[in-house]
């Protein structure tokens, strides 16, 4: 991990987002300070995939077995702690029923910056699968809920894995950005209203996306869904927000 993470820094290109265990609690600090150092202050914060779902069929899209209430859990808040003091940043990867949890967290830690992947990772498939208005209904009531806290931001994107419960991926020919922006806006939009341009970034979340569309495609709808929105909204959605959030250095 150090050794990727000197090279990665050395080359003066991005800044680092790594990963390590919270669940460990606050022995975590050791494991964090090293992998600042390595980043030669290019390091910004971890990812630390929590999704859970009792449905097997939603279990096999998970990366990493985690128990459900992941964040509640008394040692991983006291690893959570470590990250503000480090001026770092929390990137929070979890399914739509876990926002609760979500919104939890970011209330007991509201000097932690943190950052929605996938707008919530709503869930299509499974137990999920013909329920997508109803589903919507309850993700939007908690997206809401969690703007309220300022310390988090969402990434507008990763609606191409097939976790969404969209049909692209068995199509003989590929969606145009017409079709994903149809598709798409009823999650995107939601979360800018609540949100704010200001806290939005949008993603490709290449490779995975790829499974439902091509890269060029998907960057264009984006650009459909914000046919309408002011120059400084754009600049925050493409740019200025991730820019902002991952204290990004100047090229």
């Amino acid at each position: 991990m150090n050794e990727r993470l000197s090279r990665a820094a050395g080359s003066g290109l991005f800044e680092i987002i790594g990963h390590a265990d919270l669940t460990i609690g606050a022995r975590v600090r050791e494991v964090l300070e090293p992998e600042i150092a390595v980043a030669g202050g290019r390091f910004r914060g971890i990812r630390h995939g929590v999704s859970w779902d009792s449905s097997d069929a939603i279990q096999k899209f998970a990366t990493r077995v985690v128990p459900p209430h992941l964040v509640n859990e008394p040692k991983f808040r006291e690893g959570f702690a470590q990250l503000a003091p480090l001026g770092l940043s929390f990137e929070s990867w979890q399914y739509h029923p876990q926002l609760p949890d979500a919104i939890d967290l970011a209330r007991a830690f509201p000097d932690t910056t943190i950052i929605l992947n996938h707008v919530g990772g709503v869930l299509g498939v499974g137990p999920y699968a013909g329920r997508r208005q109803e589903v919507l209904a309850g993700w939007r009531t908690d997206i809401k809920e969690l703007a309220k806290c300022s310390n988090v931001n969402v990434k507008l994107g990763g609606i191409g894995m097939t976790s969404f419960g969209f049909d692209f991926h068995e199509r003989d020919v590929p969606p145009s950005s017409e079709e994903l922006a149809t598709a798409w806006r009823q999650y995107i939009e939601p979360c800018i209203e609540a949100f704010g341009a200001n806290r939005c970034m949008f993603e490709s979340n290449f490779p995975p996306d790829k499974q439902s569309c091509g890269y060029t495609e998907l960057w264009n709808a984006f650009k459909r869904i914000t046919t309408n929105a002011s120059a400084g909204e754009k600049t925050a959605l493409y740019s200025g927000t991730a820019a902002r959030v991952y204290r990004l250095a100047a090229p």
